[in-house]
């Protein structure tokens, strides 16, 4: 695997022709995707017929909510040249996933430092076998943002031209279901639409989700974190200047019904590795030098780096794909391949929504 990332670039006003865009530059590469996810999907005990009845519904629930987005799902359909229920499927791969037997080993951490100038890093972790299933990508509309997402997917991490970015961490409630506004697509209304913080945690308050999700929110002026679930949303303010967040609920009502045997003690024990970090010394004010407090190595007390177990099959082989920082105040993004350890050694691509 090399340093480089693919990169593709999507400008109109049209979101029809904003999917056809982004389906043109991936078509070659989307297919690997697509059978690897509906290979993950089968592992994870989810029937064809359920994969494709959660994609439907996830995307006429978007279709309602959030029209443009939808149009830019049935644009890229038309530009890779896949059927429609694929594309929706990608973009409901939460959601669908949520419906999975057995537990998961672990997932993204994130750190924020929310005094003064706001400045966040997390780690990137998902399936190994999806480690070329990604890209970062410019996208302009009305107005433009930069992020992190895999092939398909319309959005997941990134800022945009008025400072607003987003980070991502998965949560399981035992409400999860597949026919919500996939939350991939609630973070992608946020970064296309949203000038402050304010109204990006109006977005996400109000968004019909039906899987949960924790949406780190950062702008020049703020950041906090918000709670997503079926049964409501939660907004986590900072602590002596400082969020954090691993894979379980921190707001007391909505971890009531936490699913539980997904993530735990894993992240539990992340988010206690990074707690007792954060406590010895104020954070630094540069978003890059937060990602030695992501750092760990095998044996440690909790994996904040992803490196899959030898011998480990598909479905359990969990990496750290990417390592990412953000800085509303500059409109950057940084994202290096491989976990936070690996970061030194690595070559960055700095994004910067204009």
């Amino acid at each position: 695997m090399t340093d480089t990332i693919p990169m593709i670039s999507i400008d109109s006003v049209d979101a029809v022709e904003r999917g056809r865009q982004r389906g043109r530059a991936l078509k070659d590469r989307l297919s690997d995707g697509i059978r690897i996810y509906l290979a993950l999907f089968e592992t994870c005990g989810i029937r064809p017929d359920q994969v494709r009845r959660g994609a439907d519904a996830t995307f006429a629930a978007t279709e309602v909510w959030a029209p443009e987005l939808a149009a830019e799902m049935r644009g890229t359909a038309e530009g890779a040249e896949v059927p429609l229920w694929q594309i929706a499927a990608l973009n409901a791969r939460t959601e669908i996933l949520s419906g999975s037997r057995g537990a998961k080993p672990g997932e993204c951490s994130t750190i924020i430092n929310a005094s003064g100038r706001p400045v966040g890093a997390q780690t990137w972790d998902w399936h190994e076998e999806l480690g070329e299933s990604w890209h970062l990508q410019r996208v302009r509309a009305d107005r433009e943002f930069v992020g992190l997402t895999e092939h398909g997917i319309l959005s997941k991490v990134g800022v945009n031209d008025s400072g607003v970015g987003i980070l991502l961490n998965i949560l399981g409630h035992r409400a999860d279901r597949a026919d919500g506004v996939p939350v991939h697509l609630v973070g992608a209304r946020v970064l296309t639409e949203a000038r402050t913080l304010e109204e990006a945690v109006d977005v996400l308050r109000t968004a019909p989700v039906s899987t949960s999700s924790a949406i780190t929110v950062l702008s020049p002026d703020g950041a906090v974190i918000v709670e997503l679930s079926p049964l409501g949303a939660a907004v986590i303010t900072p602590t002596d200047g400082v969020l954090l967040h691993t894979n379980h609920f921190l707001d007391p009502q909505l971890s009531v019904d936490e699913k539980s045997g997904i993530y735990d003690p894993d992240s539990q024990l992340r988010l206690g590795v990074l707690t007792e970090r954060v406590s010895k010394g104020t954070l630094p004010a540069a978003a890059d030098a937060l990602v030695p407090y992501l750092v760990s190595h095998p044996g440690d007390v909790a994996a904040l780096c992803c490196v899959p177990d030898p011998g480990a099959v598909f479905g359990d082989r969990w990496a750290t794909l990417a390592t990412v920082t953000i800085d509303p105040g500059l409109r950057t993004m940084t994202v290096t391949r491989g976990t936070p350890a690996e970061v030194s050694h690595r070559s960055a691509v700095v994004l910067a929504a204009s």
